[in-house]
């Protein structure tokens, strides 16, 4: 029976990716944790549910492929015995060569995870002031104003703010399948066993949309608005560069978008075998098809625009909406001064950072910072070393990267082989340098989790 509500070993704020996954490693060496979640008493505005580890933007975590970063990192958390990529796992959808997960049954499976587990209590309360006692710190990107300004206090350096966007997300049924057709890029079988639904595009049609785009209305961000071109490398108040709104992403140049998230390379209409100018991709966003995510678009367009522009795409003019795009405040501490590696606060070493507010961007290296932090901070409370994974692991490289970038070069990363050690040797070939950091990688990380005991299980 769980009775240490009121004398927990350690606490842990925010129930995200970050949060759940720090619970459960924590617990799982014995540690007594206290997990509190705001939800559903005090809402975000992007949240739509009171489950842990809800996925608020897409419902895919990135590609799955050996040899690229985002799937060296998930191979690295199913070694540590990562929960949260376990149950992606059990509850993926079909999207190709990605991990892509029925978002309800994904959050449904980790809360009932969290819950069931006998070290873990989940406490239903906003926390407003930093625990005095050994914690982690993973409230997220939506972190409540009243502990904002408790971060503030503690770490005395200002918050910095960019705004993030979430894609809409259609009703499958409300899709013309007499226009749109299944397939995947490069799927030399195309028709039924495509894992994407796609939308393609004559140049006119295209252009008629982008100009669309473009002029259509947006809600407005207030003191924000004039900054939302430049991206967040330009300093604190912008949108983070690699989750632009498609309408900026339009306003670089008519063709910008046929040559980002709208490029038809790779895609074939299997019925009529011609290409098009641009495509729009739809990915299954839940096990029963019944919702599709609008791939790329990301957008703060107001409501009554949405569906004007957005069903000027080919099949799509009747298409029904189960989730508008929105723009939401993305909130993140200069870690580069606050923390160390090991994710541990360097002027109080009971407290640990988590999660996006550290300045790691994407699910997956959300999560993983949360098993690095959960690990340490049961390492702290049993006395042991804590651990800094090797900065040549994907992992290690993005503590690295987010505590020891340059001041006026920290923004929000996500998983890359740029932040990683060169490799040894004249390497040519972009694919062949991929093999080699993920040949590096699995065998140092299998050095490392032999030196400290851990999961020692690496395919």
């Amino acid at each position: 029976m769980k009775a240490h509500r009121n004398n927990p070993d350690l606490i842990i704020v925010g129930g995200g990716l970050a949060g759940a996954e720090a619970a459960w490693q924590a617990a799982s060496r014995g540690i007594k944790v206290t997990l509190y979640e705001m939800r559903p008493k005090v809402l975000t505005g992007a949240h739509q549910s009171s489950f842990l580890a809800e996925l608020v933007c897409s419902n895919s975590l990135g590609s799955n492929l050996p040899d690229r970063a985002s799937g060296i990192l998930k191979e690295e958390l199913r070694a540590l015995n990562s929960l949260l990529i376990q149950c992606a796992d059990e509850t993926a959808v079909p999207a190709g060569s990605a991990l892509a997960v029925d978002r309800e049954l994904f959050a449904q499976t980790v809360t009932t995870s969290i819950k069931n587990h006998p070290n873990i209590e989940v406490i239903r309360q906003e926390i407003t002031e930093i625990p005095e006692t050994p914690s982690i710190i993973a409230s997220g990107p939506l972190t409540s104003p009243t502990l904002t300004h408790a971060i503030q206090g503690l770490t005395g350096y200002e918050q910095i703010y960019f705004y993030d966007a979430l894609a809409p997300i259609v009703m499958g049924d409300s899709i013309d399948m007499n226009i749109v057709y299944q397939a995947s890029r490069y799927d030399k079988s195309q028709g039924v066993s495509g894992d994407y639904l796609n939308c393609p595009m004559d140049k006119d049609e295209y252009y008629r949309f982008v100009d669309e785009l473009v002029q259509a209305e947006k809600i407005s961000l207030r003191n924000f608005e004039n900054d939302i071109n430049s991206g967040v490398r330009a300093g604190a108040h912008k949108y983070f560069e690699g989750c632009l709104p498609i309408e900026i992403i339009a306003r670089r140049g008519k063709d910008a978008l046929a040559y980002g998230p709208l490029r038809p390379i790779g895609l074939t209409d299997p019925r009529t075998g011609k290409h098009s100018y641009a495509v729009v991709q739809l990915r299954q966003d839940n096990l029963a098809k019944t919702l599709y995510n609008m791939v790329g678009f990301q957008t703060n367009l107001k409501y009554s625009e949405q569906n004007r522009v957005f069903r000027m795409i080919p099949g799509l003019d009747k298409v029904e909406f189960a989730r508008y795009g929105q723009m939401h405040r993305n909130t993140f501490i200069f870690s580069p001064a606050l923390l160390y590696p090991t994710l541990q606060y360097r002027y109080r070493e009971n407290l640990f950072f988590a999660g996006q507010i550290t300045g790691v961007e994407g699910y997956v290296g959300n999560l993983a910072t949360g098993l690095l932090a959960g690990t340490n901070a049961a390492n702290y409370l049993l006395g042991e070393e804590l651990i800094e994974m090797p900065a040549t692991t994907i992992i290690g490289s993005l503590c690295h990267y987010i505590t020891h970038a340059n001041a006026k070069d920290f923004q929000p990363m996500k998983a890359n082989f740029g932040i990683l050690p060169k490799l040894e040797g004249d390497i040519r070939g972009k694919r062949e340098r991929a093999t080699a950091f993920a040949e590096r990688s699995k065998k140092e990380l299998q050095q490392f989790l032999v030196d400290h005991t851990l999961s020692k299980n690496i395919v």
